[in-house]
Formats: C-alpha cells, sequence, structure tokens
C-alpha cells in the first residue's frame, strides 16, 4: 500500500477502447483512482454506478474518476456499456505469471479468502491523487454504500 503523502508509483494503462493513460498526463488535477476485483459483479457495479452518478460533482472539484481491474480493455467496454459508465476504466492484464503489475505497485493485488478457500485477488481500495502525485488520501477494504460520497467530500476538501 501506498502511504497519504507519498509519490504515488507510475502506471500507464489501456482504457476499455485501448487507448493508453499515464498518470503523469493527469497531474495538475486530483485524480481518484479506485481499484475493484471485477467487471458486472454485485458490488463493483454498485461501486462504479456510484461514481458515475456522482461524476458530474467530482467535475466541479476538476477530479478525474479512474477504475482499474485486471479484467480486460474488451471487458471494462462491456461493463462501461451495460451500466452507461461515463468514466475511464483501465485493464491491468495479469503476467505470466498471474500477477498484474499496477494492482502490485498499489499493494491492493493480496490474499483473500472466501468460503474457507485462499485465491489472491483485488482488495477494493481508492487513492486520491493530489494535482501534484502525491496520495492525498488512501481508503482500504472499502464497504461499497455510500463510498463514492466519502470520496468526493475529501476531493472537494482539497479545495
Amino acid at each position: 500500500m501506498i502511504d497519504e503523502g507519498k509519490k504515488a508509483p507510475a502506471i500507464t494503462l489501456a482504457d476499455q477502447h485501448g487507448a493508453m493513460h499515464s498518470l503523469k498526463d493527469l497531474l495538475g488535477r486530483p485524480v481518484v483512482l479506485y481499484f475493484y476485483p471485477k467487471d458486472d459483479t454485485s458490488g463493483c457495479t454498485k461501486e462504479a454506478c456510484q461514481f458515475r452518478d456522482l461524476l458530474p460533482r467530482f467535475e466541479q472539484g476538476k477530479a478525474i474518476v479512474i477504475g482499474i481491474s485486471p479484467d480486460s480493455s474488451k471487458s471494462h467496454a462491456k461493463f462501461v456499456a451495460k451500466h452507461e459508465l461515463n468514466f475511464t476504466l483501465l485493464a491491468d492484464p495479469k503476467d505470466q505469471d498471474g500477477i498484474p503489475r499496477v494492482c502490485t505497485k498499489y499493494g491492493v493485488w493480496q490474499e483473500k479468502t472466501m468460503y474457507g478457500k485462499k485465491y489472491m485477488g483485488v482488495v477494493r481500495t481508492t487513492y486520491l491523487i493530489d494535482s501534484k502525485g502525491n496520495v492525498a488520501r488512501r481508503w482500504d477494504k472499502v464497504k461499497v454504500p455510500d463510498h463514492a460520497t466519502e470520496v468526493l467530500d475529501a476531493v472537494q476538501a482539497l479545495g
């Protein structure tokens, strides 16, 4: 995990259309990077739709919202279309060892347990990166209800 006040690690990933995006290109405005486990699952859909519905208010604060998961650009495109998402989703595909590199850099690729079975996966985490590229705030093991509103409050507090 990247601590608050530390520089956010550099990333360059493809979006739902295959276009490449780099964090360094977004300097000068706040960036909400929210990491989620999987497209079109219950919790991930609710979280994405919250960000979708609040996006105009994030934009008033000049913030950019970006979702990241290990799903493919093609999967992201379907997810965006199905739920009319109005922000960028970045694909962090797993490498030959089954590890998504950006999720690992940000410390969200962790051991999880479900029904007694252990496996590696994305732990729902959100980072608010300030206009200088530093982590202003981090939310660990995010609970979906009201999360986007809490992140919006933090964006507004940045000024």
